[in-house]
């Protein structure tokens, strides 16, 4: 028995490390030869976010085409803010017609370079609490024919998901709470813009907004999560760009942008790392219209 325990603790220890949780990314990114062995799977559901000519032109076979102002109100419903969650139920009928069930495992991938649309989109199925039945396919429609893999210009017919009420999650927080945390131990507020335009040397809105960015933010632009192939950077990369940021391992990152969409590609990052996310949906349109938000220049936090 002396010599059994020792072993069996061993044996213990191995099957735990087994069975343990999978790696945030395993879950997160899927690569073309899993989408080609899955692409035929009953509950699978294809979303390609990029130009509409270029889906009509060739797109994997079976994906349906989505936009986000298929899963966004209108600046007229929101405030004239650009790019606003819609209330629960309306987002479940968006979903449901993109043919999103209950049971459905979702992949979403992006035409050329338009990564950020596609994470938004995951984020968005994410606050709808899809969040763990939904990937990202890795280098999107360029790897997949890289890898030689067809596409085809037949649209799928058109089907209606069945999907009950859904979970939405806490996802989502506006500029009085982004004020309250500014300074708070464990939480990282991150602006996910262009360089130029976080140091001030450039307003965005088309120059209608404040140069500058929310003080205390970190800077992760969003174009640094993905390598020059437009696949997503290795964990160790994305690790080294959050920690030179002043990011913390657990930090509860809470990103913005112009409007809440590059942000949801340091949010994609972040969630692949074992942050907890959160995204300011206004983003820096929404800050930067009211005087009383303070904004700084410069290239630190």
């Amino acid at each position: 028995m002396r010599i059994r325990f020792p072993v069996l603790a061993l044996v213990i220890a191995v099957l735990g490390a087994g069975v343990a949780a999978a790696e945030p990314r395993d879950a997160l990114v899927v690569s073309t030869s899993w989408l080609a062995g899955h692409l035929h799977d009953h509950d699978l559901v294809v979303l390609h976010v990029g130009d509409r000519a270029e889906y009509d032109a060739g797109h994997i076979p079976g994906a349906r085409f989505v936009s986000l102002r298929d899963l966004s109100l209108p600046p007229e419903n929101a405030g004239g803010l650009h790019l606003e969650m819609p209330p629960p139920d309306d987002l479940r009928t968006r979903l449901a017609a993109l043919g999103i069930s209950d049971t459905s495992r979702i992949v979403v991938y992006y035409g050329k370079d338009w990564l950020s649309p596609t994470t938004r989109v995951i984020f968005t199925l994410d606050y709808a609490g899809l969040g763990d039945r939904t990937s990202m396919l890795d280098g999107g429609k360029d790897a997949w024919v890289r890898d030689g893999h067809a596409v085809t210009t037949e649209t799928p017919s058109q089907v209606t998901g069945t999907l009950g009420p859904l979970h939405v999650r806490s996802l989502i927080v506006d500029a009085a709470w982004v004020k309250q945390h500014l300074h708070s131990d464990g939480v990282a507020v991150v602006d996910a813009r262009d360089p130029e335009f976080y140091d001030g040397s450039r307003a965005g809105g088309g120059g209608s907004q404040r140069a500058g960015h929310i003080p205390g933010a970190h800077s992760v632009p969003f174009s640094r999560t993905t390598d020059d192939a437009m696949m997503v950077r290795p964990q160790q990369a994305l690790a080294d760009i959050f920690t030179k940021a002043g990011i913390k391992p657990g930090d509860t990152v809470v990103a913005y942008c112009h409007i809440g969409q590059q942000a949801t590609s340091a949010i994609f990052a972040a969630r692949l790392l074992g942050h907890p996310v959160l995204l300011y949906d206004g983003s820096f349109e929404d800050w930067s219209a009211h005087a009383d938000n303070p904004v700084t220049s410069g290239t630190q936090p």
